[in-house]
């Protein structure tokens, strides 16, 4: 029977050839399905996963058995799962659903370890003045707390 760090040290040879990392390995014993997402700085082409499906077949072959094998990228708007994914989207607008449910919007600002920063707008009051103005605030994070972060798209 196969394991899923078998099928982590396999998958782990195929992306040190590149810009890839491991999102996430799911192994579904009622289905015998196992399902691999990785993802890239510029991002996963279906070949990258037409690739890394055959690679899996040669090193393991008999092993996978009966296991349906299903190759595929982070999906662009999921959670984010692994700290190389906050990486990639400094800069870019996220949505964190907090430990207390509420959510947030802003730009990914820095990540440091699995600590990462976002600036929201807020409204504030200026000292001596009657009208909010929006003004920008760091809020730390930590992604073992945060319920969920994610890319937003932004048509704008």
């Amino acid at each position: 029977m196969i394991t899923k760090e078998t099928i982590k040290t396999v998958v782990e040879e195929w992306l040190s050839k590149g810009d890839y990392f491991l999102v996430d390995i799911q192994m579904d014993g009622q289905d015998d399905r196992i399902v691999i997402e990785i993802d890239c700085t510029d991002g996963v082409w279906i070949e990258d996963c037409a690739e890394l499906s055959r690679y899996m077949q040669e090193k393991l072959g008999d092993e996978l058995g009966d296991y349906e094998l299903e190759v595929g990228s982070a999906g662009l708007g999921q959670p984010f799962k692994v700290e190389q994914q906050y990486v990639n989207h400094v800069g870019d607008e996220v949505e964190v659903v907090t430990a207390d449910g509420q959510k947030l919007t802003g730009v990914l600002k820095a990540v440091d370890g699995r600590q990462f920063t976002v600036t929201t707008q807020e409204k504030q009051v200026p000292e001596g003045k009657k009208r909010p103005v929006k003004v920008d605030v760091d809020r730390q994070f930590s992604m073992d707390v945060v319920k969920s972060t994610r890319y937003l798209l932004n048509f704008k």
